[in-house]
């Protein structure tokens, strides 16, 4: 457990280490927001033979604290709480990669752009560098490909607010999770991914992400985060992962990794937004190359 610095008192997050590698120090930024750090849990059988992960649960994810206070769910909050965990475990530019799934794509963005001096490189998984035009690919290109009666009856659970309704979560994984999310039959879905969706912080997610699975709406904070014009200042290696069928649109993943000096991308062409796990062999060959690479 390291200890956070806030405004509001001192708060306790956990990380876990696997491996050890001086020259490669992964730093998990798991998705959500409010999800946990078990889903990263197929890095397993990648990356600890190189010594090059560390897990770590966000404050009010996970088995970290959970302050249960809205106030603390803020971009600048958390750039400034991984700073402080990439302090305490001691990782500077000879060896830490920041690697930000989702929603830690965002936070691995922001804290590029907040602290590159601290890094060696940046990988952002499966993430857009604007909430607009992820929002644009949802309505225009993926919303018209979901079955149109389930999509109706989705939207029309959403103006209720009738998220709890055990139908939404059945119409959203039938609809839109099994071929955009993870492309796999959900009864052999793995048990770190259904550990990590069933235990996440649901007022953290909706405080940020907001309440719809299909899109930014009813104005969470990240609505109009958009970061696209500022990746050139990234200046540090970086690279762009995405999937075929990924939530988040594969072109712009390509073009996000062109506006940074030292940016690639990889799309994996079976992967969705859980490429680890339905296009594995590919993700994590594109991964742990870049990764190998860094010193040549």
């Amino acid at each position: 457990m390291i200890p956070i610095n806030t405004q509001k008192g001192t708060f306790n997050v956990w990380t876990k280490r696997i491996g050890h590698n001086p020259k490669l120090k992964v730093l998990l930024l798991h998705g959500g927001p409010g999800a946990t750090h078990d889903y990263f849990e197929a890095f397993d059988s990648f990356l600890p033979a190189e010594g090059i992960e560390y897990y770590y649960d966000q404050l009010g994810s996970g088995r970290s604290d959970n302050p249960a206070d809205p106030d603390f769910w803020d971009l600048d909050r958390y750039v400034d709480e991984v700073e402080q965990v990439r302090q305490a475990l001691g990782l500077g530019p000879d060896n830490f990669i920041l690697l930000g799934h989702s929603w830690g794509g965002v936070l691995a963005i922001e804290y590029a752009l907040a602290h590159q001096d601290k890094l060696k490189a940046v990988v952002i998984s499966n993430m857009m560098s604007s909430a607009p035009a992820y929002n644009k690919y949802a309505d225009e290109v993926l919303s018209p490909l979901m079955n149109q009666d389930d999509l109706r009856e989705i939207r029309a659970l959403e103006a209720a607010g009738d998220f709890a309704n055990p139908r939404y979560e059945e119409l959203l994984v039938r609809s839109y999770y099994v071929d955009h999310i993870l492309r796999l039959d959900p009864s052999e879905w793995p048990e770190p991914v259904v550990y990590a969706f069933a235990n996440i912080n649901h007022d953290l997610y909706r405080t940020m992400q907001g309440p719809s699975e299909l899109g930014m709406w009813d104005e969470p904070k990240l609505v109009t985060w958009d970061r696209t014009e500022d990746l050139s200042r990234i200046n540090v290696p970086a690279l762009v992962l995405g999937g075929r069928f990924d939530t988040m649109d594969p072109e712009f993943l390509v073009d996000m990794a062109s506006r940074m000096p030292h940016g690639q991308s990889y799309i994996c062409e079976k992967g969705s937004h859980m490429a680890m796990y339905d296009d594995q062999v590919a993700y994590f060959k594109a991964l742990t190359s870049f990764l190998l690479n860094l010193d040549k």
